[in-house]
């Protein structure tokens, strides 16, 4: 990453790492357009499109604009590429910087804010973010928040076993002193993995800490914020060699390199 000098100005921001296309164009005057839209197969074929009517939605010339924010995954392996390719492409032939921004993370802190009331409390607010990896997997990671500022990651962008996930979660919040957890959010697409969620919960209650858990949709304009913050710290990429977080091997690959190792003892 490189330092970079710049003027305030509106960011664009897109993310396609889950079934939803979240785009948005942010300034100091708040959200100045944003498109979100339910279509992972078809990310592809309008991404320009929407774009496009962004942009002229919003008034903002592309030479207007300070930089150019993506989420790069992790999640679908797919979909993140096609964001990704997209915001190189633009920010290559707009000269704009580049900066990329956790998926993962903007799920969780855009969640965090409408759950805002859930760290006013006493201890940290824990927020968990989770999309559906299959086979039981989830792409996951861990922040806390307290009061309506501080704002921290404490687990990696990961794979994990969902089930193994909710034993590690409640094997830290066991750990910790009483007062020091607030509350505990798990967001995102719940919907696969409601045993694991009320788990959880259960495990929250007889801790003495309330677990909510909160469905919630990527929004384009926390990938703008999280990416307004990486840009003013200085931390850009360069378009020519960034890629999305793949976390894991595709399904394809694994297949391929089992076959190999197959044939190799043969």
């Amino acid at each position: 990453m490189r330092a970079e000098q710049h003027q305030a100005g509106p960011i664009l921001a897109l993310d396609t790492s889950t079934a939803s296309m979240a785009a948005a164009i942010v300034s100091g005057r708040g959200v100045l357009a944003e498109i979100q839209t339910l279509a992972e197969r078809n990310h592809s074929v309008h991404v320009v499109s929407h774009i496009k009517d962004m942009i002229a939605a919003s008034g903002i010339k592309a030479d207007e604009l300070e930089a150019i924010a993506v989420g790069n995954g992790p999640g679908s392996y797919t979909g993140m590429r096609i964001a990704v390719a997209f915001a190189k492409t633009l920010a290559w032939a707009w000269n704009k910087p580049l900066v990329g921004v956790s998926s993962l993370e903007a799920l969780a802190y855009g969640a965090s804010h409408q759950e805002a009331d859930a760290a006013d409390g006493g201890g940290a607010h824990w927020v968990i973010p989770i999309m559906d990896a299959r086979r039981g997997q989830v792409y996951t990671s861990a922040f806390s928040a307290a009061g309506r500022t501080a704002w921290s990651r404490w687990a990696d962008d990961g794979v994990r076993l969902m089930n193994n996930w909710v034993d590690q979660l409640a094997e830290r919040l066991n750990t910790q002193a009483e007062g020091d957890v607030g509350a505990i959010s798990l967001v995102g697409d719940l919907t696969l993995h409601e045993a694991e969620a009320d788990r959880l919960k259960l495990l929250g209650e007889a801790a003495g800490v309330p677990v909510i858990l909160q469905p919630f949709v990527q929004e384009g304009k926390w990938i703008a914020e999280l990416g307004r913050m990486r840009l003013e710290a200085g931390l850009t990429e360069n378009p020519h060699t960034f890629i999305p977080n793949y976390t894991q091997l595709t399904e394809a690959e694994v297949i391929w390199k089992a076959k190999q190792a197959g044939e190799a003892k043969a």
